[in-house]
C-alpha cells in the first residue's frame, strides 16, 4: 500500500507544481502590467508642456497706496500661495512678492482679465526683479502694511491686506 500511495503522491505533484508555476506568472504580470502603465504616464506627462496659467482672484477691500496717495486707476489680485500679490496700477501690472521681497513688472498683454478674476501664465514672469529698497512689512490689525520704494531714491507704494483677528489672510 506504501508504494501505491507513493505512486499516486508522485504522479500529481509535478502537476500541482506546474499549476502553482503558471499562477505565479499570471500574479508577476498582474504587477508588471499597472507599473508599466504609471511608468509611461509619468513619462507623457513630464513631456508635456509646461504651459499652466495660473488664477488670480481680486481681493476687494485691499487698499494700494502710491507716493501717499490713493491712485486712479488700481486692483489687487491674490494667487494660490499667501504673500504674492499681482497688482494693477494705472496700465502697468506688477507681481508682487512679500516673502522674498521682489517686485517683476509684468507685460499688460499677457494678462488676461475676466471679470473679477485674471490669468497669467508662469512662462511670462521675467526672472529678473524690478529694483525695490526699504521694504517694510507691519502687522497694523486689521491689515498687514508692505511698503517698498521702487530703486534707491524712487517712488513709494504701499499695499494693505485684510486680515483676519486671528492673523490669517481674509482671502
Amino acid at each position: 500500500m506504501k508504494r501505491f500511495e507513493t505512486e499516486r503522491c508522485m504522479s500529481t505533484m509535478p502537476r500541482a507544481w506546474f499549476v502553482q508555476k503558471r499562477n505565479l506568472r499570471t500574479s508577476g504580470w498582474l504587477v508588471i502590467l499597472p507599473l508599466a502603465v504609471l511608468l509611461f504616464a509619468a513619462v507623457g506627462l513630464r513631456a508635456a508642456p509646461q504651459t499652466s496659467k495660473q488664477q488670480w482672484k481680486s481681493l476687494p477691500f485691499a487698499i494700494v497706496r502710491y507716493n501717499d496717495d490713493a491712485p486712479k486707476s488700481w486692483s489687487v489680485y491674490h494667487g494660490d500661495r499667501k504673500g504674492i500679490y499681482l497688482v494693477r496700477l494705472w496700465k502697468r501690472y506688477l507681481l508682487i512678492d512679500t516673502d522674498s521681497q521682489s517686485a517683476f513688472e509684468i507685460d499688460p498683454g499677457r494678462v488676461k482679465v475676466q471679470g473679477e478674476n485674471a490669468q497669467l501664465s508662469t512662462a511670462d514672469i521675467p526672472g529678473e526683479p524690478i529694483e525695490t529698497s526699504e521694504w517694510k512689512s507691519r502687522n497694523a490689525g486689521p491689515v498687514i502694511r508692505h511698503r517698498f520704494r521702487f530703486g534707491p531714491t524712487g517712488n513709494f507704494m504701499e499695499l494693505q491686506i485684510p486680515v483676519l483677528p486671528n492673523g490669517r489672510p481674509a482671502y
